[in-house]
C-alpha cells in the first residue's frame, strides 16, 4: 500500500507524517493493539475487583463473624479445619495440611491448638499423633453451628436485592474463570481450592477444568487404598488390626 494512500486514511486526530513514518505492520495493528490494551486493562480490573471481593470476604466478613461467635479462639484457617472434619470424612494430619496447603508441621500446630482447645478429637494410640484420626468434639460443632447462622444472616442482607438468575449467572462465571485458571497451570495437581467446603463436597473445580484430582483428592483417594489393602489382609488373616497410617 502506497505511503500516500497511509497518510489519507489516517484518522482525523493523527498527523499524516506520524502516519507515513510509522511502518505498515505498525499501521495495521494499530487499532488491534489499542482494542488488545483495552482489553487487557479491563482484565487486570476484573482481576483486582476479584482480589478485593475476597479480600473483603476473608479478611472482613469471617473474621469478623468469626470474633462475634468464638472471641480470638480461632482463626480463619483453624475454622477450615473445623469446616474440613465436619463436611467430610474423618482426617488426619495429613489430610489437613493438603487441604490447606502447608506443612504436615504447620497443620499439626493449629491442630494442636484446637485440640487443646476442646474444638478437635484425637483418637490415641499411634505412636506418630499425626497419623491419628481427627473429629470434631462438641464445642467444635457449637461454634461451627453459631458461625454458620451468623453468616447466614449476613449474606440474606447483603445479596437478598439480587434475585436468583443474577446469583446463578455469577456463580457460573466465577467458576469458569477458576477453571481456566486451572486448565493453564504448570502444576494444577498441586492445587486445592478447598472446594469441599464451600460447594458440593463431591465437586472438585480442578478435575472439572480437565486436570488430574488435586493435591488433597490424589491424598485421600491413596489413604483409602491403603485402608482398603490393610483391611483384605487382616480378613484374609482372620484376625483384626488398624489402618495404615495416613
Amino acid at each position: 500500500m502506497p505511503v500516500s494512500s497511509i497518510a489519507d486514511s489516517a484518522s482525523p486526530g493523527k498527523s499524516s507524517w506520524v502516519v507515513s513514518s510509522l511502518p505498515w505492520f505498525l499501521l495495521n495493528t494499530e487499532a488491534a493493539s489499542i482494542e488488545d490494551r483495552s482489553r487487557q486493562q479491563q482484565v487486570n480490573e476484573l482481576l483486582g475487583s476479584a482480589h478485593l471481593f475476597v479480600s473483603a470476604v476473608s479478611g472482613t466478613m469471617e473474621q469478623q463473624l468469626l470474633t462475634e461467635v468464638a472471641g480470638k479462639q480461632l482463626s480463619v484457617s483453624q475454622l477450615k479445619i473445623l469446616k474440613l472434619l465436619d463436611l467430610t470424612e474423618a482426617h488426619n494430619v495429613g489430610d489437613v495440611a493438603a487441604f490447606l496447603g502447608v506443612s504436615d508441621a504447620a497443620a499439626s500446630k493449629s491442630v494442636d491448638r484446637l485440640v487443646r482447645r476442646k474444638y478437635l478429637r484425637r483418637a490415641e494410640g499411634r505412636p506418630d499423633r499425626r497419623s491419628s484420626v481427627l473429629s470434631l468434639a462438641a464445642a467444635g460443632r457449637t461454634v461451627l453451628k453459631r458461625y454458620e447462622a451468623a453468616k447466614d444472616r449476613k449474606l440474606a442482607a447483603m445479596f437478598g436485592n439480587l434475585d436468583a438468575a443474577e446469583l446463578q449467572q455469577t456463580t457460573a462465571f466465577l467458576e469458569r474463570l477458576t477453571m481456566g485458571i486451572v486448565h493453564e497451570s504448570a502444576n494444577p495437581e498441586e492445587i486445592c481450592l478447598q472446594c469441599g467446603i464451600y460447594l458440593n463436597k463431591k465437586r472438585c473445580l480442578v478435575r472439572e477444568a480437565g486436570q488430574p484430582d488435586c493435591n488433597y483428592q490424589r491424598r485421600k483417594v491413596k489413604r483409602q487404598a491403603r485402608s482398603d489393602a490393610t483391611r483384605t489382609a487382616v480378613s484374609a488373616r482372620g484376625g483384626s488390626g488398624v489402618g495404615p497410617p495416613g
